[in-house]
């Protein structure tokens, strides 16, 4: 008898290598984090661009906009509610938002681990694509992030 892995569980592990690490492309999100302060996070280097602390926020948004979907919700998070406004820029409040940002991610991949297999195909509620790809979709926005997150901190690093 072969055992078979269940691809809620695949997409799962790349939920969790593209936020926590261990990825084949380099530093995952919160291993670019692990050496920022609040500072940094709330800084703006580079003109008309999205701060870390920003960008930090907005991925904990969509990871729990994700799971508000599994759940059957219609949701589309829009203007604030997309991009939340970054608080007084203390280092408890950076903790915070890290801590927030992992708590929502770390329930988005428990969900996404027990799903079974037939929920990938079934629409997200309001859109005209299935889970399968909508959940593909988080794991590149977390990378794409990610990325940003990794040019803000050069940027950061060249103007101190």
């Amino acid at each position: 008898m072969t055992s078979r892995i269940f691809e809620p569980a695949l997409i799962a592990e790349q939920l969790r290598r593209a936020f926590e690490g261990d990825a084949w492309h380099g530093p995952a999100l919160l291993e670019l984090l692990q050496d920022v302060d609040a500072r940094t996070a709330a800084a703006k280097p580079l003109t008309d661009v999205h701060s870390i602390w920003e960008l930090v926020l907005h991925v904990a948004v969509w990871d729990a906009a994700a799971c508000r979907r599994l759940n059957g919700e219609k949701t589309q998070p829009e203007g604030l509610d997309n991009f939340p406004l970054v608080p007084k820029p203390t280092e408890a409040a950076w903790r915070k938002a890290v801590g927030d940002a992992k708590r929502a991610h770390d329930a988005l991949v428990k969900m996404v681990a027990a799903l079974p297999e037939s929920r990938l195909r079934e629409r997200v509620p309001g859109k005209k694509y299935d889970f399968y790809f909508m959940l593909h979709g988080v794991a590149q926005h977390e990378l794409y992030h990610a990325g940003q997150i990794a040019i803000l901190k050069k940027a950061q690093r060249k103007i101190e």
